[in-house]
């Protein structure tokens, strides 16, 4: 394949549904001769490939005899791909017209910027933000994600509060733009991860190699979130108690490890404590399976670790202070509450 600007790929497994309802809107707007639109599909069982082959012949595909998870599809497909721009996107995403300009211009613009995203809108309510991204993605100080635009469990109306280009910790991996050559520089998605917190864990290896994540709210999609693996179900409450465990581990400076993960095992050991008082056994099983997999997976992580992370590093979009006690004590429930 000869190099295009911008790939627009889509990973899907078993999203057959998704990808009727919203692949029309993807190939709408992303017409020109410098998009392409791919699906890579990993190893679904539905009828997803013979749809595609027969309802939408002109979007090209990359067919995969197994579920490589979100990490080990994206990293296998985009090897395949020649790009100057990867555009990772969700299945059960829609998008809108002229949602790739923007970012792209923008990116051209400032060679500094290695990933972006758009304003992520809720498909079921669209007057509001989507958890998985909103406005643009943060972290605190013990590694718990947020947005602008979404704290903990309260997402904010959209009435144009957050419609400013702003640098942020991590684009969603829902709609992530990101510079090819970056992708592969760093090795991309990290495959121990398989799903969840694996685009924060890159955002971070980028901010580190001292790039710039960027939200560009003239872009905006629609995502239904959930789509392929289900809100709350004990295998992602064990993906997202373990990976981000991994997260610190791979991008904290030295002198922040040990402190904040020590800190991180006991916050997670209390909410485990809460799931038990809740009769919630298997979310308390899967913090500890996550917690006994974080252990045997140290040395591993360790040999990830960048040895030119700076330890003086203090990236300006994390929230230093614990946003689970700024919104529970001290009632910080929106974004424009904080103060980095």
């Amino acid at each position: 394949m000869s190099k295009i600007k911008t790939a627009i790929v889509i990973l899907n497994w078993n999203g057959q549904k998704f990808l009727k309802k919203f692949l029309p809107s993807v190939i709408k707007y992303s017409e020109g001769s410098e998009n392409e639109v791919i699906v890579a599909d990993n190893g679904s069982t539905d009828n997803s490939v013979k749809l595609l082959k027969e309802k939408f012949p002109e979007v090209k595909l990359i067919l995969f005899n197994k579920n490589y998870g979100f990490t080990g599809g994206y990293n296998k497909a985009l090897k395949q791909i020649d790009a100057e721009y990867f555009v990772l996107l969700n299945s059960d995403v829609e998008v809108t017209q002229n949602w790739i300009q923007p970012i792209i211009s923008m990116m051209d613009a400032d060679k500094n910027i290695a990933a972006a995203m758009p304003k992520i809108i809720s498909y079921e309510k669209q007057c509001s933000f989507e958890y998985a991204g909103a406005a643009g993605g943060y972290i605190d100080k013990f590694g718990y994600p947020f947005c602008r635009g979404r704290i903990i469990d309260t997402i904010e109306e959209d009435v144009g509060q957050y419609d400013t280009i702003k640098e942020i910790f991590w684009a969603s991996g829902a709609a992530m733009f990101i510079r090819a050559d970056l992708y592969k520089k760093t090795g991309g998605l990290d495959n121990d991860f398989f799903a969840h917190m694996e685009e924060i864990d890159l955002c971070w290896r980028l901010k580190n190699m001292e790039y710039k994540i960027v939200v560009n709210p003239k872009s905006v999609v629609y995502h239904v979130g959930g789509g392929t693996l289900p809100n709350n179900t004990p295998y992602k409450i064990y993906l997202n108690y373990r990976n981000n465990l991994f997260l610190l581990l791979k991008n904290l400076p030295k002198q922040k490890v040990i402190p904040i993960i020590f800190s991180r095992l006991v916050l997670d050991g209390l909410s485990g404590i809460v799931y038990l008082a809740n009769f919630k056994f298997k979310y308390f099983l899967s913090v500890i399976k996550a917690h006994f997999s974080f252990y045997s997976s140290i040395r591993k992580m360790l040999r990830k670790r960048d040895n030119n992370i700076n330890s003086k590093q203090n990236h300006k979009e994390i929230y230093n202070k614990s946003i689970v006690f700024s919104y529970f004590l001290n009632k910080k429930n929106t974004f424009d509450k904080l103060k980095f």
